[in-house]
């Protein structure tokens, strides 16, 4: 008999700042010390657009527009299957502030592949590579 895994469904943010892009170090969990673009799980009745900022404004204290989707991604985690869809924001105001992650900051092209992404990501690193260029 198969196991039954959790489906979480997640929006992140590919926040955009003078041709630099906003990474987070995650600070806890099994994947902590593991960078991620911020975002978090979408509630019942909220679009995307609305779980986006209100996400990005709980765990950074900025804010953003939502501009387009840059790519989704389904992945099987030990614990659980996650789809998430990525999106271009754009900075409008504030400095990010470290209220859930260990470290953050806004890297560019060239940073990129300098920390250590979610084993998922890679291939939208490589669409935001493409988008940035």
């Amino acid at each position: 008999m198969s196991e039954i895994r959790k489906h979480i469904d997640v929006v992140a943010g590919a926040i955009l700042r003078g041709g630099r892009v906003y990474g987070a170090c995650r600070s806890y969990g099994d994947y902590a010390g593991t960078w991620e673009f911020t975002g978090g799980k979408v509630e019942p009745g909220e679009t995307d657009e609305a779980a986006l900022i209100r996400e990005i404004r709980e765990e950074l204290g900025i804010e953003v527009t939502v501009e387009e989707l840059l790519g989704t991604l389904d992945h099987d985690y030990p614990k659980f299957h996650m789809n998430m869809r990525l999106y271009i924001c754009r900075h409008v105001s504030g400095e990010p502030e470290l209220r859930v992650h260990s470290e953050g900051r806004w890297l560019g092209l060239q940073d990129l592949y300098t920390v250590r992404w979610f084993e998922a990501d890679a291939e939208l690193i490589r669409r935001l590579e493409a988008y940035l260029r």
